[in-house]
């Protein structure tokens, strides 16, 4: 029964060991290999002064609250008027979105309606249909863009082997709340990632408030798909690399409540479980190279963590009162759930406390991965969205 119980207690230490290393690995040790290879395989991109023709392309839906000053930051872009076409991608709004673009008509704004409501990227693949640009600019009808964003997003198409431009999105929290300061770290660590994965092969998603494509080499997309992640695969099969380009710059304002916030992470993470189970062939190394260890390493095994989670709880719970060490790591444990927990009490009283955004953000998303699988596993697909608009 010693022996037994000895045996326990060694196969729960390694299984622990096991998912302190892969945890390690997913938030440390991933950044610093990609880091390196960035440095070690960096691909240099040939950058000119090119002005193609540009459909800045706005899909909206019930966004009358936005579009009306979406616009008019996209009217101030410095570019030649008669090479930029402003094509508004109204995904069946019943509001007064339609309306609002049209009073634009005379500025040269385009209104194309998708009937019914299908979905965000249903409406982008008969948009980019309708576009007549050589390049596709991507936009949100709430992202605001600097007047030289196309300046900066167009050298790179010189370079022949670029088929995507993503740009940096700064995230805004006016309201200083715990959710967006939390926000804010994570939008910070993913765009060091994006930096470093566009330097050593290729971007694995975009930003989708700001990505110019190649019309030439977009493809149609299947309704579920998450449309700013799955584009840089399918221009990566065609033997095209997408590419981040911190200069290009755009804001958008965090959301205020923890709830929305949890509400979007679903929706994009089961979005993206879709597209990495139809394209799972992108995951094998022998043949994607170093995208495919992208792919695992920053999507696949960053949503395992939950799992990862729970078992490293699990086996400390078992391994406690066996000695100091396992008493404090649980203890260690403990207080990351309970610091997100109170964050998000703070947060519901209107109030802040930045010591706990960390913690209640990286519970946030890591549950809304664990939601996101399980809607997956049941057969759930996401196609549509509801705008997320509070008062700033």
């Amino acid at each position: 029964m010693a022996l037994r119980r000895g045996e326990m207690t060694a196969a729960a230490s390694i299984l622990f060991l096991v998912c302190i290393v892969v945890l390690a690995y997913v938030y440390v040790g991933y950044p610093l290999v990609v880091y390196a290879a960035g440095l070690i395989l960096a691909r240099p991109v040939r950058r000119d002064n090119i002005e193609p023709t540009v459909t800045i392309l706005i899909t909206a839906f019930n966004e009358e609250s936005a579009i009306r000053e979406k616009l008019a930051n996209t009217l101030a872009i410095e570019y030649p008027k008669d090479k930029l076409e402003i094509l508004v991608a109204s995904d069946g709004s019943t509001d007064r979105t339609d309306e609002i673009v049209k009073e634009h008509a005379h500025l040269g704004v385009k209104l194309y309606r998708q009937e019914g409501r299908l979905g965000k990227t249903v409406t982008q693949n008969s948009a980019v249909a309708a576009a007549s640009g050589e390049i596709v600019l991507f936009s949100d009808a709430t992202t605001e863009y600097t007047p030289d964003v196309l300046r900066r997003v167009l050298p790179a198409f010189a370079d022949d082997t670029v088929g995507c431009v993503a740009g940096r999105l700064v995230y805004l929290d006016n309201g200083e709340t715990n959710v967006g300061t939390g926000a804010q770290s994570y939008w910070n660590y993913e765009t060091f990632l994006k930096t470093s994965e566009s330097r050593a092969c290729s971007l694995i998603g975009a930003s989708g408030c700001l990505y110019a494509v190649r019309r030439s080499a977009y493809r149609p997309m299947y309704a579920e798909a998450c449309s700013d992640f799955l584009i840089c695969t399918e221009l990566y099969r065609q033997g095209l690399r997408s590419i981040f380009e911190p200069d290009a710059v755009c804001y958008e304002h965090t959301n205020q409540r923890t709830h929305e916030e949890f509400k979007m992470r679903v929706r994009v993470i089961s979005q993206t479980y879709t597209d990495l189970w139809r394209n799972a062939d992108m995951l094998n190394p022998f043949k994607s190279g170093f995208y495919a260890v992208q792919l695992i390493s920053h999507k696949l095994l960053r949503y395992c963590v939950p799992l990862i989670l729970a078992l490293i709880l699990v086996t400390n719970v078992f391994l406690a009162g066996r000695s100091l060490f396992w008493d404090f790591l649980l203890l260690g444990q403990m207080a990351v759930y309970i610091a997100a927990f109170f964050g998000w009490l703070v947060e519901r009283a209107g109030r802040r406390i930045t010591l706990l955004a960390i913690p209640l953000y990286f519970v946030l998303a890591n549950l809304a991965s664990a939601i996101a699988f399980f809607r997956f596993v049941r057969g759930e697909r996401v196609v549509t969205w509801e705008p997320i608009r509070e008062s700033r």
